[in-house]
């Protein structure tokens, strides 16, 4: 049986998630703690670390912003901007890019910034889709590796040394306590919490004719390169108080598209909206855990007192876990076609990967679906 937070609806099935007596999970207890926080304080202490940083002839940009072109990289250029910083955005593309992923990308670029855009060997890109799929249940491996490898690489090789990255998703998200007080990122949090689900670089080398050529975006610089170049980075939701909702209206306001319906699987309009493939990784998600987007936007609104538990729990019912078929309109087949995939055999693998603890089964003990391919949690009423 799932159990779940009393204050929001996270399962204790996510990984690294906590619950104190009152059952209260830790991402519940982070937040409420913001409440402690000196949020002026806080800014004062960023603009004197961005002034550190900060090139004063003007002659060079002041820090690198890794950007995708959603809600939140948006919100962080703009700030950028406000404070003064003369940023070098840095985009690694994602892996099957929507058409209003690209609108919002050219809208970064349109708010007056230098954006470096770098595009991962597209062949490459489909083998370790395909390759992360089936071996550790995620489409979006090497996007989740990219992300935090590439802009770092390029910081290290343009020597700019200030990365400014957004929230801290052990925070905002749950974690441990150690880390979800960090307003840095190095190596240590890229391997623990940057996505790699045990499935290392290094380990790909040799499958499926990848060279180790092949994999040099996906390899993060070394102490020493990083040490050389004195790159370091920060959470900008370390001095912000982070809210997804307050960033999507902002950036709204800078020209950033949003969707005239909520995307699937979710039940806002305003993010995850440049990846075809986002629809896969949530379902991969919810046959792991239980769970899935609807899930993690209801909590962060509830905590924010903007919607009870009970309407959050009737819009998960109504959208969380649902079979993927399709994602910002493009069918589930097309999808799979591009990293050479049937729906047959991604269904199969949906199989391997799905949690049986948590979810109906026959008297035979097959997982039962309706006549979408969803499943039924055991217990659902997330009491």
């Amino acid at each position: 049986m799932i159990s779940y937070c009393t204050n929001c609806l996270l399962p204790d099935t996510k990984p690294d998630l906590s619950f104190n007596e009152e059952g209260v999970c830790n991402a519940c207890t982070n937040f409420a703690n913001r409440k402690e926080v000196n949020w002026d304080e806080r800014l004062v202490e960023l603009d004197e670390v961005l002034e550190r940083y900060r090139n004063k002839d003007g002659s060079y940009w002041d820090c690198v912003v890794p950007v995708s072109g959603g809600k939140d990289s948006t919100f962080q250029v703009i700030k950028m901007l406000e404070l003064g910083m003369n940023p070098l955005c840095v985009t690694a593309h994602t892996c099957d890019l929507a058409e209003i992923g690209r609108a919002n990308i050219e809208n970064i670029k349109a708010l007056g910034v230098d954006l470096l855009e770098f595009s991962p060997n597209p062949n490459v890109r489909a083998k370790l889709n395909n390759i992360g799929l089936k071996q550790v249940g995620d489409i979006a491996w090497p996007e989740h590796v990219g992300i935090f490898t590439i802009p770092v690489r390029v910081a290290t090789q343009y020597k700019i040394p200030l990365i400014v990255w957004g929230e801290n998703s052990q925070n905002e998200y749950g974690g441990p306590a150690a880390n979800a007080n960090s307003n840095s990122l190095d190596r240590r949090w890229l391997e623990e919490f940057g996505g790699l689900l045990g499935l290392r670089v290094s380990d790909l080398e040799g499958v499926d004719d990848i060279k180790k050529s092949d994999l040099i975006p996906y390899v993060y610089p070394t102490d020493e390169e990083l040490k050389e170049a004195k790159v370091t980075g920060l959470f900008l939701g370390h001095y912000i108080p982070w809210d997804g909702y307050s960033n999507a209206l902002l950036a709204q306001a800078y020209g950033f598209q949003t969707l005239p319906h909520t995307a699937e699987g979710s039940i806002v309009n305003y993010e995850n909206l440049d990846n075809h493939q986002h629809g896969i990784h949530d379902y991969f998600k919810f046959l792991k855990f239980g769970f899935a987007r609807a899930t993690d936007i209801a909590s962060l609104h509830i905590r924010r007192g903007r919607i009870t538990r009970a309407q959050g729990l009737d819009l998960v019912k109504r959208h969380d876990g649902k079979f993927p078929l399709s994602y910002l309109g493009k069918p589930l087949d097309q999808i799979l076609e591009k990293i050479g995939m049937t729906v047959e055999e991604f269904t199969a693998i949906c199989d391997k990967f799905t949690n049986k603890k948590i979810f109906q089964k026959d008297a035979r003990g097959n997982l039962t679906k309706d006549h979408k391919g969803n499943l039924s949690k055991i217990n659902d009423d997330n009491d």
